[in-house]
């Protein structure tokens, strides 16, 4: 097993104001200039500081906010970051192997065909309302992510992860087996996912609450290292120490309680003030760094720190069932049309890299379409389009039987690198005939149009967090996410053999095995039906000051501060 201290850090709506910015805008952002005089040494500081200090408060940038602060529910990425630190799952994945390890479950066994999980927990885990965490309470969890409540308002958030679900049977104090109707190979993963909506284990206090309770974030009580002391909707959260806590996975190898007395997320939208604000001292760190800051924030003394999200590239699901995307050769064509290494250089930087998959290498199974299907072709692109028909029109965008090759895109904008990249493509596609029009929102309006894309977006762009090749089949199997709307309608598509070939994925935990069924299922999406066009692999990007310590990146590459302390613990 891995030292994950040492992976993660060297792994190289209107909104209110924020009070929190004290001097104003423009303080902020003159002390990006004299920054490098008053915070040098960066590398010095780090090397000299090896031992915790406890105490403190750091103060954190986001580029979004908390909806809610139940962690069940959440959408985006601030959400599921400080879920994580206020629950605890019931296993860890190791961010380095992808093995999973114990954490509230000291060990597990499952049925030979996958469908009975026995999970064996810690006896001496409690909430932070001193009730115990127990199989009780491991049942009622699983339950009401899985089922939802209605009366309570309550939406079934962890159906589609823990798909085919049936009951968690109590055998004693701390045993519980959970069932599922059908074999789950991904259910072991799935319990220690810490993406969005994650099953966090809340009290049973909390579970009676209706979804409108649940905003009261002293009324959210969960096991993890943290809790919460304030919730001020777009604008900041503050979590404190739970006192006693001394159960984080033992991969982390941190005895006892957090460090640190408090953290403080503050939302800041504009990059160039979560920048700024790092520069003057307003805050300790920052996620969401701009590719264009990254550089000068290190060469002022800032450390960077990154790590790439598993699950999918950033991609273009196409919409199989809307004109013009409902044509094979079109979406290869936008696969083909254009320039990698023109994004490579203008927009990423060593932190993110080129997709070459609709899966990111990190996950089991990975393979590499950049020599077939994902290369750069423009001709071959152009080839496929006029023996489809489409002609090149008077202004250059290619026309069939009368209508303009035109393709909406409905992306979002809480990923710095989404929208330049998407302009180069649309910039390269345009050469080829194809008018690529872009609508790059955030998460809420996103979310609202998404739900009309079927009949109106040819593609949505987005990725999807989880550390398993499983991914696949919760984002494009016709029986779950189904993010291309393949139907039985769908030109060319063979919808049983795609049910089926993402449907092998949750059938073994063979290794050799199971990254066969991977290949398949990468072949089916990628290659024959091109149902998507990846386009990078996103990571997350911290920038932090040279007393900032111990932040990690776990396997979904969320943020962990159970380890994290302050050089001068204040």
């Amino acid at each position: 097993m891995s030292d994950l201290r040492s992976v993660v850090e060297n792994s190289v709506p209107p909104r209110r104001k924020w009070p929190w910015v004290a001097a104003g805008l423009v303080a902020v952002l003159i002390a990006a200039v004299v920054v490098a005089l008053v915070r040098g040494g960066g590398a010095d500081a780090e090397a000299g500081a090896s031992t915790p200090v406890r105490g403190g408060t750091l103060r954190f940038a986001l580029i979004d906010y908390q909806r809610s602060p139940d962690p069940q529910w959440g959408t985006n990425y601030a959400e599921s970051l400080i879920g994580n630190n206020i629950t605890d799952k019931l296993t860890w994945q190791d961010p380095a192997t992808g093995a999973i390890t114990p954490w509230l479950a000291q060990s597990w066994e499952y049925t030979k065909d996958l469908t009975e999980f026995t999970f064996h927990l810690r006896p001496d885990v409690t909430f932070s309302d001193g009730t115990p965490f127990d199989a009780q309470a491991v049942k009622a969890n699983f339950d009401q992510y899985v089922h939802g409540d209605p009366a309570l308002g309550i939406l079934p958030n962890g159906a589609p992860l823990l798909a085919g679900y049936q009951e968690t049977k109590v055998v004693d104090e701390h045993t519980v087996t959970v069932r599922f109707a059908k074999p789950s190979a991904s259910f072991l993963q799935a319990s220690s996912f810490t993406a969005n909506a994650q099953p966090g284990f809340l009290s049973l206090s909390t579970l009676k609450l209706s979804a409108q309770q649940r905003t009261d974030p002293k009324k959210i009580i969960g096991t993890g290292p943290f809790v919460y002391e304030s919730w001020e909707p777009q604008v900041k959260t503050v979590l404190a120490r739970r006192q006693g806590y001394h159960w984080a996975p033992p991969a982390l190898h941190h005895d006892g309680e957090a460090y640190l007395d408090k953290v403080v997320f503050n939302t800041v939208p504009e990059a160039s003030v979560r920048t700024g604000s790092l520069a003057s001292g307003a805050i300790d760190a920052t996620l969401d760094v701009s590719t264009t800051d990254e550089k000068p924030l290190a060469d002022q003394g800032f450390q960077i720190i990154h790590r790439g999200v598993s699950g999918t590239a950033i991609h273009f699901a196409f919409n199989s069932s809307l004109f013009p995307t409902d044509d094979l050769a079109v979406r290869k064509a936008i696969q083909l049309g254009w320039n990698r290494q023109t994004i490579e250089k203008t927009v990423l930087t060593p932190s993110y890299s080129i997709a070459k998959s609709i899966l990111e290498p990190s996950v089991p199974g990975y393979a590499d379409y950049s020599g077939s299907a994902l290369k750069y072709d423009p001709d071959q692109a152009k080839r496929l389009l006029d023996q489809a028909g489409w002609v090149p029109g008077p202004d250059g965008i290619r026309v069939r039987d009368g209508r303009k090759l035109t393709v909406k895109l409905l992306g979002i904008n809480n990923l710095v690198a989404n929208k330049p990249a998407y302009e180069s493509v649309q910039q390269d596609l345009r050469a080829i005939g194809i008018d690529l029009q872009l609508t790059v929102v955030p998460i809420p309006d996103y979310a609202a149009q998404q739900a009309k894309a079927k009949d109106s977006w040819n593609i949505t762009a987005a990725n999807r967090s989880r550390n398993d090749p499983a991914v696949l089949k919760l984002q494009f199997s016709p029986a779950s996410g189904n993010t291309s709307y393949l139907s039985q309608a769908s030109p060319g598509v063979d919808l049983n053999e795609v049910t089926q070939t993402l449907g092998k994925l949750e059938t073994t935990l063979d290794p050799a095995q199971r990254a066969q069924y991977t290949k398949a299922a990468q072949d089916l999406v990628v290659d024959k039906y091109a149902l998507v066009n990846p386009v990078y692999n996103p990571s997350q990007v911290i920038a932090q000051a040279p007393y900032v310590h111990g932040i990690l990146f776990d396997a979904q590459s969320r943020n962990h501060f159970v380890d994290a302390w302050k050089s001068d613990g204040k």
